[in-house]
């Protein structure tokens, strides 16, 4: 017998929202992993919020929403609320029952200083990694380290001389601005909005524009991200940063750390047998340059392995690129730029590790 076609809408639903999502949904073991790491970051919510007023968004809920935004590529927050209103994935995964009223979008630009205050993207990469170590799912001997350029919010043409001395701007939202004749450094000229963006390029025949640097600590049992570092566009910031990440990360002498051809140089390769790391970055020998790894370090077997295994962090940074936050930054400012950095690698550690823990690890209590 045919159904008939009647819109009409009912009053009561009598399914949950926990039963309408399949028991297989990737993002169960996504959820499972984050709650857990949201609960034991509860102490760091309640510093920075006050005891007594009205009552706010659960940060929780903010933090949950915005990890949604990184993995499936929302491209604006008022985008991401205009979802959570009739996504019924999305309102289980944040915590919202069917009912519930969704937040202005600018609450997440209210709200986003307390998150970076309380270390929320940081602290969440790391709460990950110390479930994935406890779980075996971790090297603690052998690392790569690389870094990638970030586009700011900023055009060039919106750069000003430090002086002051340059012509008011033309009327209008998008005016045309002539620079020729008029050279660009960043000694002379800053963006108002972002002043930590520098000019900075590729490579030759690449645009010259506005950029930060996200850079990388990453295992290589596995290929998981360990830690990050957000920090201008300098000609040295990727091995003075490098420097760094090992050294805060590296738990005996003996580790390995492979990258790529810019970490050749023979101060990075002193400092990191200072530190007790065996530097295995790839050789630079074009040109008249020599390199700073000789036949001591590249005879090894260990060190062909560590050279194709390196490759994968780059795995990361398409990720993270792949229509989100780290191909060009959707948020203005050094601090915002670099939360959402963080909160990117995090949300592809995140979803990494939910597909490595075994399947009893991850349900939730």
């Amino acid at each position: 017998m045919r159904g008939t076609d009647v819109d009409q809408g009912g009053l009561f639903s009598y399914v949950s929202m926990e039963e309408r999502v399949p028991k297989a949904h990737p993002l169960r073991r996504v959820r499972a992993l984050l709650d857990e790491a949201l609960e034991s970051m509860s102490r760091d919510f309640d510093r920075v919020y006050a005891d007594g007023g009205r009552e706010s968004v659960a940060p929780e809920r903010l933090v949950r929403a915005l990890v949604l935004q990184v993995l499936y590529s929302i491209r604006s927050e008022r985008l991401l609320c205009e979802q959570l209103d009739y996504n019924l994935l999305f309102r289980w995964f944040v915590g919202l029952s069917m009912d519930d009223r969704i937040w202005d979008h600018s609450t997440f630009t209210k709200n986003r200083d307390r998150l970076i205050e309380a270390g929320v993207a940081r602290k969440l990469l790391r709460r990950i990694g110390r479930r994935a170590r406890r779980e075996g799912l971790l090297s603690s001997e052998h690392f790569s380290v690389d870094g990638t350029l970030i586009e700011a919010w900023s055009a060039v043409k919106s750069m000003r001389r430090r002086d002051g001395k340059d012509d008011p701007p033309p009327p209008g939202r998008n005016p045309h601005v002539d620079f020729h004749g008029k050279p660009r450094t960043n000694e002379t000229h800053v963006a108002p909005h972002e002043p930590q963006a520098k000019l900075f390029r590729k490579g030759k025949g690449h645009l010259t524009k506005l950029y930060y640097m996200a850079h990388v600590l990453m295992e290589h049992r596995q290929g998981l991200p360990v830690d990050v570092e957000f920090t201008e566009a300098r000609g040295y910031a990727e091995r003075e940063t490098g420097i760094r990440l090992i050294k805060r990360n590296a738990r005996r002498s003996g580790c390995t750390l492979a990258a790529d051809k810019a970490y050749d140089t023979r101060e990075f390769v002193a400092e990191c047998r200072k530190l007790g790391v065996t530097p295995q970055v790839a050789q630079n020998i074009s040109g008249t340059r020599g390199s700073a790894i000789d036949a001591r370090t590249t005879r090894h077997a260990g060190y062909r392995v560590s050279q194709r295994i390196r490759k994968r962090i780059e795995e990361a940074f398409g990720w993270g690129k792949d229509g989100r936050p780290m191909r060009k930054m959707r948020v203005r400012g050094y601090r915002s730029a670099g939360f959402m950095s963080v909160l990117t690698i995090g949300c592809h550690t995140l979803v990494r590790v939910a597909k490595l823990l075994p399947e009893p690890a991850l349900v939730p209590t």
